[in-house]
């Protein structure tokens, strides 16, 4: 990634939200390229052309800069599927296809990358592992609304509770989203197609629903 190189000391609060912003990309490039493990606030100021003091003004160090951009990265996801979620005018079964979609397309844009990665780091770092622990459970909580709104639509949920059904759907997706990263899928893992029947199913379920 090319940026412009920036000056030491952003004078404005525009300037300063830019500085932000191009350090943030500059990290998730450099994550991308190479892992958590490896990667240092000079990789990430190097690639980005901007002042290493500038990173650890903004963000303090490599884990805070790697943990605000995941919570950037999550709360704008967030937003994005409770845009979805709240549409009463997508059935059910439109809203599970749509999450399949967004799962390539988060998978394109390197979140899930950086997900891993902190997920990952969270195994030996306690802040980190909050910060993940705070944005997973976010999504499972908007799953578990939405399995409120499907037991009333569809008469129930086979005998799960909705929280069980939110944390069963938010495993498959971590799950797949883990071993797609990795390439982990062929004719005898079809992971998107496993996922994207789950959406046939809910459309049989409601069209028996009337």
């Amino acid at each position: 990634m090319t940026t412009t190189p920036i000056e030491a000391n952003p004078k404005t609060p525009a300037k300063s939200d830019e500085t932000r912003r191009l350090i943030l990309e500059a990290a998730e490039a450099s994550l991308r390229e190479y892992g958590y493990a490896a990667l240092s606030t000079r990789q990430i100021a190097a690639s980005g052309g901007i002042p290493l003091s500038q990173i650890h003004y903004h963000f303090g160090s490599k884990q805070g800069l790697l943990t605000s951009l995941f919570e950037f990265q999550n709360e704008r996801l967030l937003e994005r599927q409770q845009r979805m979620f709240s549409d009463a005018t997508t059935s059910l079964s439109t809203k599970w296809d749509l999450a399949c979609q967004y799962l390539d397309e988060d998978l394109e844009s390197g979140y899930v990358r950086v997900l891993m990665e902190l997920l990952a780091a969270g195994w030996s770092d306690p802040k980190i592992a909050s910060i993940v622990r705070d944005g997973l459970g976010g999504w499972t909580r908007l799953i578990a609304d939405l399995a409120r709104v499907a037991e009333e639509q569809l008469g129930g949920l086979g005998g799960f509770e909705a929280d069980e059904v939110a944390a069963l759907v938010s495993g498959a997706f971590l799950g797949a989203e883990a071993q797609l990263l990795v390439g982990l899928e062929n004719t005898e893992i079809p992971i998107r197609r496993a996922l994207r029947r789950i959406g046939d199913a809910i459309r049989t379920f409601e069209t028996r629903q009337g």
